[in-house]
């Protein structure tokens, strides 16, 4: 299953671990969307900030 990942709120003022969570899920910028494949390591990231992201489940992804 994937899903798309959207940041929502500037991880300002958080803890490291949830600025380098953000940028290991490869978000860098507010509206900002990513596809992952959900597995136990990125569902452990977007546990850690579920409070910074929008999480949608994706059925097929459209590359331009």
């Amino acid at each position: 299953m994937k899903v798309k990942i959207t940041q929502i709120k500037s991880p300002i003022g958080y803890r490291k671990k949830t600025k380098d969570t953000m940028l290991a899920l490869g978000l860098t910028k507010m509206n900002q969307s990513v596809v992952k494949k959900t597995d136990s390591a990125i569902n452990g990231m977007l546990n850690v900030v579920k409070h910074l992201v929008e999480i949608e489940e994706v059925k097929w992804v459209y590359l331009i």
